[in-house]
């Protein structure tokens, strides 16, 4: 169509999953860049934390999901799905109604299935920068790195896009607490971006802040 776009979605979360699907719904043609190898964001449980348990260190390995094995939703799955794509029960699957994350993820990814937004992620590709062009008719130059997680050199390549939707969420970077005389502590600290399970912590004395 005459007005078409040429758009890029950076993530493949709930945000970038949904904004992907308005813009292809209106015509546009759309890319959505994914760092990691699955799409849902936050969603997606990984075991492993941070080298850094507290996360401040610029040189840490970064771990996006802040997810613990046990976490439920916090909002009821009426309040979950979308207003044309509802959060129901399925068969065999989490009863709950307040569900656990994996049954979210699996309803992500009958959306992103169902609306066929699967094939318009790229996987494996991490946005490094988006710069506005000016010259040859503007556009967004976007430089992305492709490769695994495993790959820490990847391929380099630049695209130039219509315009771009920034949906990478916000949970990676840690919000710390600074009580006072919190540098004469000398126990243990860890951010809860990086609790899991709770083994580790078993017959201790824990202090939340």
């Amino acid at each position: 169509m005459a007005n078409s776009m040429k758009t890029a979605v950076i993530g493949a979360g709930v945000a970038g999953l949904v904004a992907a699907r308005e813009l292809k719904r209106e015509g546009h043609k759309v890319t959505v860049f994914e760092k990691s190898s699955k799409l849902g964001g936050t969603w997606v449980y990984n075991p492993h934390i941070e080298s850094d348990p507290i996360s401040i260190d610029p040189n840490r390995e970064i771990i996006h999901s802040s997810l613990y094995f046990s976490l439920r939703t916090n909002l009821p799955r009426d309040l979950m799905g979308f207003s044309d794509y509802p959060f129901l029960i399925r068969e065999n699957g989490d009863q709950r109604n307040y569900p656990g994350h994996q049954e979210f993820l699996s309803f992500l990814n009958e959306f992103a299935r169902d609306f066929e937004i699967s094939e318009l992620i790229r996987f494996n590709s991490e946005v490094i920068e988006v710069k506005r062009v000016e010259s040859n008719g503007g556009g967004w130059s976007v430089e992305v790195r492709n490769g695994g997680d495993d790959d820490k050199m990847g391929l380099f390549e630049t695209e130039i896009f219509d315009g771009v939707v920034i949906c990478n969420g916000h949970q990676t970077i840690p919000n710390l607490a600074n009580p006072l005389g919190i540098e004469n502590w000398k126990g243990k600290q860890i951010h809860s971006h990086n609790y899991r399970i709770p083994q580790p912590f078993i017959d201790q004395v824990i202090s939340i802040l």
